[in-house]
């Protein structure tokens, strides 16, 4: 299986892209393997709508090109975050969002 967010693939900046922008308008399942080693499944979401207003973090233009991104995990009511290289499998409903 190809990874495609890591910068051994040719397009990885447009996947991480695509990814980010999907975060800012869709609630995502992100599956992902832990630094321990361990899978995790993350309900997460960029969308300011469920952003907490004490916890907004100043959102860097150029985060697709850091090793981890910082998103808000709904579930857990709390920014989390998840290495590119470690994404296993992302899933999404159209308008599952606050802003649908």
């Amino acid at each position: 299986m190809e990874k495609i967010f890591d910068p051994s693939y040719k397009d990885y900046k447009k996947s991480r892209k695509w990814l980010i922008g999907l975060l800012e308008s869709e609630i995502v399942e992100i599956e992902f393997t832990k630094k321990d080693g361990t899978d995790r499944v993350m309900k997460c979401t960029l969308q300011e709508d469920y952003l907490p207003e004490y916890g907004v973090i100043e959102i860097d233009k150029d985060r697709w090109k850091k090793d981890a991104l910082a998103v808000f995990d709904i579930e857990n009511d709390g920014w989390r975050s998840f290495r590119w290289d470690s994404v296993k499998q992302i899933s999404f409903s159209i308008g599952e969002g606050k802003n649908a």
